[in-house]
């Protein structure tokens, strides 16, 4: 087995007294879909909010690919090729989804003293190009996110998180609130991963979702992982009955 593209060694969180994660060690391996489950307050957000730079965490250590990091804001876990992309997912629906999909990152023709300007034809089309590589057909790159399905959106954050050559991207329950044939583009996404040699992190409350489209599934319960097998060393029944 490959060495894994993300080590998580004896990782411990606390709130106010509350301990959300109690001694979480978890390898997760180059190219494989890994479907994180676990009721709220679980500790899967809070794992996930580590690893994406939003949160730090008390004890423990984070290694990616063989070397500890320290992950202080989400600049930094961009900067290691961890993507995440949330439930209700940071786009603004007031700007095109050609400045969304470079929010941050934007390419400049010129700056001086700091201040530039964005090449915004270059953002146009480099955007067309990243939405076609995942698949989504979109009228234009200077429609307006605020204008898109719930799908769709996802559709471009993940168009995103490719464009920008992400190692690992994490997907926040990508599928709540989404059309039965929105769910199954998403579920579409996730299993491409692989053939883009990103790693796959899948959070979702449906388990349906995990088997249908991840290698392997962790369940998070009252702070610590409860299960971790393969799909098909497993049942959604087994995984049920340690949550």
């Amino acid at each position: 087995m490959a060495d894994p593209i993300i080590s998580i060694r004896n990782l411990h969180k606390w709130y106010s007294g509350v301990h959300a994660l109690k001694d979480i060690s978890l390898d997760i391996y180059p190219n494989e879909a890994l479907g994180l489950i676990g009721d709220n307050g679980a500790g899967k957000s809070t794992l996930i909010n580590i690893l994406s730079g939003v949160q730090r965490e008390d004890e423990g250590e984070v290694l990616i690919e063989g070397e500890k990091v320290h992950i202080s804001n989400p600049r930094d876990a961009m900067r290691l090729g961890i993507e995440t992309i949330y439930q209700y997912n940071s786009m603004v629906p007031t700007m095109s989804i050609a400045r969304n999909m470079f929010i941050g990152r934007e390419p400049l023709k010129f700056a001086i003293g700091g201040i530039g300007v964005m090449d915004l034809g270059q953002m146009r089309r480099e955007s067309v190009k990243a939405i076609a590589d995942v698949d989504l057909h979109l009228r234009s790159p200077d429609a307006l996110v605020g204008e898109l399905s719930g799908g769709q959106r996802q559709g471009v954050a993940i168009a995103r998180a490719m464009h920008f050559k992400s190692k690992v991207m994490i997907l926040d329950e990508p599928t709540n609130h989404l059309s039965v044939k929105e769910t199954k583009k998403v579920i579409g996404f996730v299993r491409s991963l692989k053939e883009q040699n990103v790693t796959g992190i899948f959070i979702s409350h449906n388990m349906h979702h995990v088997f249908e489209c991840c290698d392997r599934v962790v369940a998070m319960a009252r702070g610590e992982i409860v299960l971790d097998k393969r799909i098909g060393e497993t049942s959604i029944e087994e995984v049920q009955e340690v949550l």
